[in-house]
């Protein structure tokens, strides 16, 4: 069992970062991948990121690509998700998954959630 706490989010302007935290507790948690996924208001679950059980291996969605970064440090128990450049269609609640094995974009995949951050973009 891994137990997942978000924590970061919070009201911001265009254009501002944040850097979301997803702190990991119970199991080993350098074994398992992470992922980041967002749900807006009247919207599906969103995949955002993934990384690796190493961090050698991460994907961002492409409407992230270039202004979001997935990182995690195994000697913390935490992955991160650095937000820079933000905008309005951003806001969401963000929240971080685990999974053993692999890296994966679809949120069926991960059998553990924290239970959400929210992240709010004023125009």
């Amino acid at each position: 069992q891994v137990q997942l706490v978000e924590s970061g989010g919070g009201l911001v302007q265009a254009g501002d970062s944040l850097r979301l935290s997803c702190a990991a507790s119970g199991r080993t948690f350098s074994n398992y991948a992470v992922g980041w996924f967002r749900q807006a208001p009247g919207k599906e679950r969103e995949f955002v990121a993934t990384i690796s059980w190493s961090g050698n291996t991460r994907r961002h969605v492409d409407s992230v690509e270039g202004r979001f970064t997935i990182s995690r440090d195994n000697a913390k128990n935490t992955v991160y998700l650095q937000m820079d450049s933000l905008k309005p269609e951003d806001t969401a609640v963000y929240y971080c998954a685990a999974r053993r094995r692999t890296t994966s974009s679809i949120y069926n995949d991960y059998a553990y959630w924290g239970q959400g951050t929210q992240v709010t973009v004023s125009s």
